[in-house]
């Protein structure tokens, strides 16, 4: 599961263009968001890390 965090953060940063260290920060936050409220994961038995901590 870490293994696809970092390798999509990877790709993030690697395909964008950010205009400041803030922008990148601000992309990286929104994308932890995203991945924590709202991609289901197969180890968590297709539930989102929030939903599976809430259980």
């Amino acid at each position: 599961m870490v293994e696809r965090f970092n390798g999509r953060v990877s790709d993030i940063v690697n395909q964008t263009r950010f205009r400041s260290a803030a922008d990148l920060e601000s992309t990286l936050r929104n994308y932890v968001k995203i991945h924590n409220h709202s991609i289901p994961q197969r180890a968590l038995n297709h539930k989102t890390p929030v939903q599976a901590l809430k259980d």
